[in-house]
Parts: structure tokens; sequence; C-alpha cells
């Protein structure tokens, strides 16, 4: 009898946290978005700008995602083994009478910072604007660059 009831009864096979760890999640979640302090975001559509991180041999390429953001509007800066991506993104006005169905652009100020998996020459990056897509390419520092050993 103590057999059957131990196999009849799925929540023996529980993990006997798993509910306390459900329970710190949600109130971590609820935490986060109730003392927000900054009211911009509180109904956050997510992380902006979308970005990609690319590497060949000799560089690490950054893309992103920035429409109706101009060229002066961006600070991009480099420290170490990270480059940080700021500006403020501005979305025109609509009328005060205007009526909402879907709200998703949202505007203001932002901040990425993007540690990179390897060194950088902090002297040579270069950036560039074009169709709302910021390219960085970052020079790797020679100590991160892969070098060819010769077999002897």
């Amino acid at each position: 009898m103590l057999i059957r009831r131990f196999f009849e009864n799925p929540a023996a096979y529980r993990n006997p946290f798993a509910e306390l760890d459900r329970m710190r999640k949600e109130m971590d979640f609820l935490n986060s978005s109730l003392f927000n302090t900054d009211p911009r975001h509180a109904f956050s559509a997510g992380v902006f700008p979308a970005v990609n991180l690319t590497e060949d041999k000799d560089n690490f390429y950054i893309r992103a995602e920035l429409p109706g953001v101009k060229a002066d509007e961006l600070d991009i800066q480099t420290t170490g083994k990270s480059i940080t991506i700021s500006g403020e993104r501005k979305i025109s006005d609509e009328d005060a009478n205007a009526r909402y169905h879907r709200r998703e652009r949202e505007a203001g100020r932002f901040s990425r910072i993007l540690e990179l998996p390897g060194d950088i020459n902090t002297d040579k990056v270069e950036a560039g604007l074009a169709d709302g897509i910021l390219t960085i390419t970052v020079a790797k520092a020679e100590v991160a660059k892969p070098r060819q050993i010769t077999i002897k």
C-alpha cells in the first residue's frame, strides 16, 4: 500500500523547493514592476536598441537598429573591453485627441553597454549610420588576434 501511494502521487517526485523558486521569481517580477522609480520603464517594450555583435580575425562588428535617430543624437564611448551606445529617440507627438489601438514605439533616452569578448584597440573604432542601422567597427588589440603557429 505504501508503494502504491508513493507511485500514484505525482507530487512525490517534485522538487520540494520548486514552489518556493516559482514564488521567488514572481516576487522579483512584482518588485521590479511596482517599485521602479522611472515611470518610462514601467511599460517598456524591451531592450532598445536591438544589437548584433559579430567578429572576424581582425575586428568586432556591432550593428544596432536605430530607426529615426540622427547621428548627432548618439554618443559612443569605449572603455576597456566595452562599448557604450547612448542617445535619445524622439517620436513626433500625435494629435491630443488620438486614441491608440496599439502603442509599441517608445521615445526617450537609452543606453546599452556591450561587453566585448576580447581586448580592443580603442584608437581604431569607426562608426557609421545608414538607413537606421548603426555600424561600429572595433579593431581587436594585437594580443587578442589569433596567431598562426608553424610546426617545425
